[in-house]
């Protein structure tokens, strides 16, 4: 038997070798035939395979390519539902319980139309009017039943035009779609397409089950109660509940001496940069930012965190600003004190890295006011569980890309280094870590600007800053005092971008 490696060379022999049986499994004169000649042009070449026709989606699930046998299921569910829906389904049921309502609120019009004119009263006119308008909406919503019920043979037409089109595709695509995947195995060695009856068995109570129980289900909406409703009870959530307060209740009452440790040292370090930022004078303070801007990322730069920061004073937002600058330092410093050093971990660790990834997935999907409801059983209501709300959704981009970084480094450079004798500390301080830079700073960036997301939230559970003009203002639809506080929140934002990636954001 000749080698994939001398076929691959022999593009004439390739089709026609003795690895199609092994591939397709049965009428390999066939497929050999249709895959030259898909094989011989670069352009698109049409053939026809009548299996794929006849049994549609079952034959790409018999032949394991399941990917194109999900779609093609799924759109001939949609033909058959409408195909059952023109034959014997409903079509008029919310128009016709709308018709009821709109018949027993005409008798309740009529009566007061008959009662109005018994009475002499001057509001006929209005309840001639009324009634009018509900006979008007009444017969339009028969006429309109009266059109559904003619369209059926026309939702009929067009499911069964819609099958025909699909089995037409499935003919037509079915030989292109091996062909590939045949390419595929000879350079893998994997994704055989021979017919397994496990397949066919698998496939067929797939498709039953999805058409059947999708056409029924949409065919006569609400009549089997189990395809319309999950079949649960409340208790199941009642139990859940409790389960998951007493959990929280326990870890914290057990933990009670680790959760203080946590809540005074967020505590103290909030404290410190509320009495640094809040407590410099406000132009030492413009100078000190201006200052460092010009440093990092030029005078340009240095000239808007200046007017960013005037226009915060002129607006009588400097102290709220301040303090949110004091929060989103606590956060980021705590954030990117363990993200990085995690993620340098992480780095060349792919199991531990492996593991903690659905954790960062979680903290980074998980609604903030979902992780403000544990925050606030453990720290209660305050400055301490505002920061640990936004360290919680701001830490997984430093960690993320620092090994993203780390990971992109050249093996022939770190082997490089090796080769002269670097240790591991060398290799790391100086060769990784230098490399990485750029992926490092960028997510150090989007933890700071992703905490700083955080500040309006944060502020319903204690956090002060601008988060709480902003809360004050949807609270009482005052549109300028949102808006002026949103571009303090987004001037904040800008500043610390320019601080932090500076000059090298276009490196």
């Amino acid at each position: 038997m000749k080698s994939k490696t001398n076929h691959m060379n022999d593009p004439q022999q390739l089709q026609s070798s003795d690895l199609l049986p092994e591939f397709i499994g049965n009428n390999t004169e066939y497929y050999s035939s249709m895959f030259n000649k898909i094989g011989s042009t670069a352009k698109v070449t049409f053939t026809l395979n009548t299996a794929a026709a006849v049994f549609g989606s079952i034959f790409f699930a018999a032949r394991g390519i399941w990917n194109w046998a999900l779609i093609f299921v799924l759109v001939e569910t949609f033909a058959f539902v409408q195909i059952a829906r023109g034959a014997f389904g409903d079509l008029t049921t919310d128009m016709t319980n709308r018709l009821k309502t709109i018949s027993s609120q005409l008798d309740i019009r009529r009566a007061q139309l008959q009662a109005a004119i018994d009475k002499g009263s001057e509001k006929v006119e209005q309840a001639k009017t009324n009634v009018a308008n509900l006979e008007a909406i009444y017969f339009d919503i028969e006429n309109a039943i009266i059109a559904a019920e003619a369209s059926r043979i026309w939702v009929v037409l067009f499911g069964v035009l819609l099958l025909i089109s699909a089995r037409i595709f499935q003919c037509i695509f079915a030989n292109i779609v091996l062909e590939r995947r045949f390419s595929e195995w000879l350079s893998k060695g994997v994704g055989v397409a021979v017919i397994r009856p496990l397949n066919i068995v698998f496939g067929l109570l797939f498709s039953c089950i999805i058409i059947v129980v999708t056409v029924i289900e949409f065919a006569q909406p609400g009549q089997v109660n189990l395809l319309s409703n999950f079949p649960t009870t409340s208790s199941f959530r009642d139990e859940a509940i409790v389960h998951i307060e007493s959990f929280f209740e326990w870890v914290t009452l057990s933990g009670e001496g680790f959760w203080y440790s946590v809540s005074w040292f967020i505590r103290s370090v909030l404290d410190l940069m509320e009495l640094i930022f809040t407590g410099i004078p406000w132009m030492v303070m413009i100078a000190l930012v201006v200052a460092v801007t010009t440093i990092t990322s030029g005078l340009r730069a240095a000239l808007w965190a200046g007017a960013f920061l005037i226009y915060m004073g002129l607006v009588g937002l400097w102290l709220l600003s301040m303090q949110t600058l004091a929060l989103l330092g606590t956060a980021a410093f705590i954030a990117i004190g363990l993200g990085v050093p995690l993620g340098v971990y992480a780095a060349r660790r792919p199991r531990f890295y492996n593991f903690i990834r659905p954790i960062l997935d979680f903290q980074q999907s998980m609604p903030a006011f979902v992780y403000m409801i544990p925050i606030i059983t453990i720290f209660g209501t305050g400055k301490p569980s505002a920061v640990v709300t936004c360290l919680i959704f701001g830490m997984p981009p430093s960690v993320r890309l620092t090994v993203l970084g780390l990971q992109g480094v050249p093996a022939s450079i770190r082997e490089a280094a090796i080769a002269y004798g670097a240790n591991n500390w060398y290799l790391l301080t100086k060769v990784d870590l230098p490399l990485a830079a750029k992926s490092i700073r960028t997510g150090m960036n989007q933890t700071i600007l992703l905490s700083l997301l955080t500040v309006v939230i944060a502020s319903l559970i204690g956090a002060a800053g601008l988060g709480e003009d902003v809360l004050e203002a949807l609270q009482y639809a005052s549109v300028g005092q949102g808006i002026l506080a949103g571009l303090a929140i987004l001037f904040i934002a800008m500043m610390i971008d320019g601080i932090v990636q500076g000059k090298h954001k276009n490196a």
